[in-house]
């Protein structure tokens, strides 16, 4: 799995004109669900994300994670983030899950983020288009993979 975490002071989602989530301070997270990946990827990477310290304490400093700070969280599928640019001008997105593969785990991410968090949880919808809007807090912008953690 790879997220792309983003600090902000506010962030929403939009479809169709529709708001599907939104949130104040906190994390904006843009989530990509590789083929491979399984249940035990969303466990490493919850823990990481909320885990985190991201968020400046009372002198500045990075001491804060999500969980400590009660920072929201706005969670959004990205298959894109697994483009693969090597080949020509087309990115090629093989390596990401196919929706029959991604939903159900891009769902239990949501839910066990939701049991780890007692702060407010908002999403986006799969495969939807959609619109991001944020408000990048920083600009702190840190991108994580669960190959490499």
């Amino acid at each position: 799995m790879r997220a792309v975490l983003q600090r902000v002071s506010s962030s929403s989602v939009l479809s169709e004109g529709v708001e599907l989530g939104s949130i104040g301070p906190g994390l904006l997270v843009l989530l990509g669900i590789e083929a491979e990946d399984t249940q035990a990827e969303i466990k490493k990477l919850i823990n990481k994300i909320i885990e985190l310290r991201i968020f400046a304490d009372t002198e500045g400093r990075f001491n804060e994670s999500l969980r400590s700070s009660e920072g929201e969280i706005l969670v959004v599928s990205q298959f894109t983030l697994y483009a693969d640019c090597s080949k020509g001008r087309r990115p090629s997105f093989t390596g990401a899950a196919r929706p029959e593969t991604a939903i159900p785990l891009y769902e239990e991410f949501l839910a066990r983020l939701e049991e780890a968090l007692p702060q407010k949880v908002a999403c986006g919808r799969f495969g939807a288009d959609m619109q991001v809007s944020l408000v990048n807090d920083g600009p702190v912008t840190i991108m994580l993979d669960t190959a490499n953690t």
